[in-house]
Parts: C-alpha cells; structure tokens; sequence
C-alpha cells in the first residue's frame, strides 16, 4: 500500500484510504518521506494524551524541511512543548473562554446577514468566495482590531501560507524573507507598536497589558500569537463550513432535519467536525522508541496522527461513514486533545452554528453547482477552492 497527504487523488475521498490503513496498516511507514502514520482512534487519541513522547517542537507537517521551533523567528503555541508551551498557553487562554466567545455571537450573527445578504445579490454566487472564507477572516480581524483596510490581505496571506504546495515548502517558512508567512509575521508586528502606542479595546491591547507572576508577553510571543491565531482561525472554520455545505447538499434529508428543528443545529456542530474534519492530521516527532502493534517507530521519527481517520473509526464510533446530524455528540479528535486542544474551539462552532443557522434560512434549498469538488492543494487542510452555488429561495 502507498499513502501520501500530499497525493492529489486523495483529496477526492480520503476516506476509504483511511478505513484500508485502519484495517490493514495501524502503522504505516512511507518510506520514501520516512514518516509514519496512526490512524486509529485509540492510538491517535493516545498519541495526543503523552505530549512528552510525541512532542510537537519538530514541526506539525511531513515530508517538508525540519523547522524547530527554537530556530523560528516567532514562538508558535501550537509548535512548543512542555513548561514553555504551558506558560504561554496560559496568557491567552482566557481569550477563547467558552463565556468570552459568547460575547461575539451579535457580531458574528451580523457578520453572517451582511454577507448572505451580498451574495444574494451577486450573479454568480460562491459559498466559498462570498461566504465561508470571508466569515471567519472577518470576525477574526475584529477580535484582533485589524483594520478594514487590510482584511483582503490577511485572507490571501493566510491562503497562501495554509494552501501550499510540497513542491516549494519555502512558501510556508516563517523564517523566509520572502513570502506571505514572513509578511504577516512583519505586518503583526507593526500593528502591535501601535498597539503599546494607542491601545484599542481589542484582543491584541488587552494582551499587551496583561501580566502574569510578574512577566509580560514578548513582542516575539505576541506576534506568534497573532500569526497563529489568524491562520488557525480562518483556516479552520472556513473549511469546517466549506466540507459542510458539502456535506448537506449530497445529505439533503439531513438538512431538512435541521431546517425543520433549528435547536438541533449545536450538536449537529458536533457532527460536521467528526464527518469531515477541516484538519486532517498533523505530525509529531517522538522523543523515544515507540513499540505499537508489533511495530518499532525509532525515536526522532516522524509520525503523522490522522485525526480525520480516528473520527471515522467504527472502533470508536458506529456507523462512521454515515452523516447524521442528530446523532450524539462523541470525543472526536478533530480539535485535538490534551495540552494542545485548540485555543479558538468555542470560536470555532460558534461561527459553525451561526453560519449554517442563518444560511439555512436565507437559502434553504440551496444547489452546489460545480462536481466534482476542487479541494484545496494542502496535505493538513480538506477544504473547497470553490463551492458555485444555485439559489431555488431566498
């Protein structure tokens, strides 16, 4: 058997590929990127929960240049371990607190009307163009006080960075002077001198004044942090509500459930991430030898944790491969687990829950024109490049 994220006729259907590597290789060795890949719930989930065997300060992809993170120019949450990780995580944490996210439903619901209301308007509509890529860019631009002005750019530099091709990993290398990744690293950092200058009732402000047993965050932590949350945040949730409205438009019996029940649409959040995870996996790099069904992975080894495999295990959940918005809410991996969970998880389904709570009653019967999907060129990322869509109401 061969398996690469990279590989472009995966992207059409990841998902029996999954199901041969769960049943036939728990781990699998790609010998010629020499990484390995869990696949199943029990061992992914197990992965996540020993942060100190499987450290992830060696980088979150396969196959690409080592980037470790002593060496970026910029310390990323998501890419520290151990004391470090957990100090810095602690500054922030407070900030995507289910309760503070709470506070940003009007805005987002608003956001929501406005663009739905624009592409009602439009002739040829997208659901990714007017709708699932600009909400999160949007609402994410607001919580950090990024301006206007500068919204497009942050959504081509996020697109740039997430979308890239394996081919030419320098386009996702923090540390290049060229690049989007460099060039959103120098925009955080001029908007966070003026944020010391005139601070704003934003995120960034209120961090730049926050302390900590005697410590501020660096300039170097704040910029990481804004980075990571405008790349995390967008990517995320775009995609999250992109393989939705796939989902719902090949799954319509589905859908009238949640048109006909409204209430139903938290828990169908659920679903949708478990279903078809706007992540796909990331990597870790073991800190020792690893024995695992019969299986040495040496240490300072690659391994590639599919989290959208776990969530698809009939090991941990029964009938996987069905779409069932009222099914119960299960442990899914599709925010991680344990130290690294994601940050913007409650941000995360609530602009899910708000998304498809407004766009099923403005256009209710909607119809995804173009199959089959282009899915986006990332071995992380499942998404639509585009998503044309025919109004039948609105």
């Amino acid at each position: 058997m061969e398996f690469s994220p990279y590989d472009p006729e995966l992207h059409k259907d990841p998902y029996p590929v999954y199901r041969r590597l769960r049943d036939e290789h728990p781990v699998f060795h790609n010998e010629a990127l020499d990484f390995y890949v869990l696949s199943r719930y029990a061992d992914v989930a197990a992965a996540l929960r020993a942060p100190e065997t499987f450290i992830s300060g060696k980088g979150l992809a396969v196959g690409l240049p080592e980037k470790e993170a002593s060496s970026q120019s910029v310390p990323l949450l998501n890419v520290l371990d151990g004391d470090v990780h957990r100090s810095l995580r602690k500054f922030v944490r407070d900030g995507f607190s289910p309760k503070r996210v709470k506070t940003l439903e009007g805005m987002i619901r608003r956001v929501a009307r406005e663009l739905l209301d624009d592409l009602c308007d439009r002739e040829e509509p997208d659901l990714v163009y007017h709708f699932s890529n600009p909400l999160p860019t949007i609402v994410i631009s607001e919580l950090l006080g990024v301006p206007i002005s500068d919204r497009e750019r942050i959504k081509d530099w996020s697109n740039a960075i997430m979308r890239f091709d394996p081919a030419n990993p320098d386009a996702v290398d923090p540390k290049s002077g060229a690049g989007p990744a460099f060039e959103l690293a120098e925009y955080f950092a001029a908007v966070i001198e003026e944020r010391r200058i005139e601070p704003r009732d934003d995120l960034l402000s209120r961090l730049l004044q926050r302390r900590d047993a005697g410590r501020t965050l660096s300039q170097a932590e704040l910029v990481g942090f804004g980075f990571l949350l405008l790349i995390g945040g967008h990517e995320t949730t775009t995609n999250l509500i992109s393989n939705t409205l796939i989902s719902l438009d090949d799954h319509r019996d589905e859908r009238r459930k949640l048109i006909d029940a409204p209430s139903l649409m938290k828990n169908a959040v659920e679903e949708f991430l478990r279903f078809d995870a706007p992540v796909q996996g990331l990597a870790r790099t073991t800190s020792r030898e690893v024995r695992l069904h019969g299986q040495t992975i040496s240490a300072d080894s690659k391994v590639l944790l599919l989290f959208a495999s776990a969530n698809r295990d009939e090991r941990f959940v029964k009938g996987p491969d069905r779409f069932d918005v009222t099914r119960k809410p299960s442990a899914h991996l599709s925010f991680g687990f344990g130290h690294h969970f994601c940050l913007g998880a409650a941000l995360a389904r609530l602009e899910s829950r708000i998304a498809f709570e407004e766009l099923l009653k403005r256009i209710p019967d909607y119809e995804l024109k173009a199959r089959p999907i282009e899915r986006v060129k990332s071995g992380p990322i499942r998404g639509a490049v585009r998503l044309p869509v025919t109004r039948t109401r609105s």
